[in-house]
Parts: structure tokens; sequence; C-alpha cells
């Protein structure tokens, strides 16, 4: 019983961890990445869908990003989606493709970068605490129910302290590793 609570418990948290590297990755450094705009949702034929499934990212050079749409037709939703967004990216379109341009960051936006990064982090961080809690609650009300014993929750609640512990280690690995890379020049 307690071992099934504890794979719930992993799984959940590496959704938490997944969750957290897809936020980070659309966060904007120094180098051009494609994810920056893979996520983006664009208005076609209605319905939004993400830029990935509409078009081809590639990289041609360090600072710059290059959108090739499958569908010429595109070309116009897939620019006023960009310039919706909260990228501050002003797209280059030459009736074929879409150039994106990324100036360099000012010391300023990189802290703010940094700021935003550490927000994301805490987020994790809070989400991997509400799934102990909700675990730990689950574990007592079973022992309430006397279908586990005492030292059993004292066990199962030192599992849980460890995996959380290792989960916690996950995100402010991820989080140095991402303030490294906005912060680099």
């Amino acid at each position: 019983m307690i071992k099934d609570l504890l794979k719930d418990a992993e799984s959940r948290m590496q959704g938490a961890i997944h969750a957290l590297h897809e936020d980070l990755a659309v966060i904007r450094t120094g180098r051009a990445n494609p994810g920056l705009v893979e996520k983006l949702h664009v208005e076609y034929y209605g319905s939004p869908t993400l830029l990935m499934q509409l078009a081809s990212i590639s990289v041609p050079e360090a600072r710059s990003l290059m959108i090739k749409p499958f569908d010429p037709s595109t070309l116009k939703a897939i620019e006023k989606a960009i310039m919706a967004s909260d990228l501050g990216l002003t797209p280059n379109n030459d009736g074929k493709q879409i150039r994106l341009n990324l100036p360099p960051l000012t010391e300023q936006r990189r802290r703010d970068l940094v700021k935003h990064t550490h927000g994301r982090l805490e987020e994790a961080r809070v989400a991997l605490r509400n799934i102990r809690r909700d675990v730990i609650k689950d574990m007592k009300d079973f022992e309430n129910e006397k279908m586990i014993s005492e030292d059993d929750l004292e066990r199962g609640e030192a599992e849980v302290q460890k995996l959380i512990e290792r989960f916690m280690t996950e995100v402010d690995k991820l989080g140095h590793a991402k303030e490294q890379e906005i912060m680099e020049v």
C-alpha cells in the first residue's frame, strides 16, 4: 500500500520536474534556441495550434531563428502570434519564411530573467511539497483506518522525505544551469 503511494508520488514529482524543464526552455537566453517558439500557439483555421506543428524551426546563426511554415498561407498567423507573445522579438517576413533576430541581452534584462527563473523554481518546489503533503495525508488516513501500522507510517514518511529531497536537488541543478546560461555573455 505504501509502495503504491510512493510510486504515485514519484511519478507525480517526475511530472513536476518535466513541467519545470519545459518552463525553463521557454525562458530566453543569450543564444537562439528553437524551444523559445516551439510551444507558441498560432491561430490556425480557428483553433490554437503549436508552432512546431505548423513549421520547421532552425537556428542558422547563434542569434537568429528561422521559421519555415509547411503551408505558406500560415505566415501571417505565425507572425501575429510572435508579435502577441511576450518574447519581445520582431519577426522579419520575406514571404516564404520568418526570421527572428535575437538582440543581445542587457545586464538588467538578464537579472530580470534570473528573477523569473527563480519564480518558476519556487513554483516547482511548491508543487513537490504539495505532493509530499498529499501522500503523507493519505498515509495518515490509512493508519487511522488501521490499514497500516504506526511504524509503517513513520517509514513511509521517511521514504517520502528522501524522495522529495532527491527531486529538490534536481530542481536546484536545473535552476543553477539555467542561471548560468542566462548570465553567460
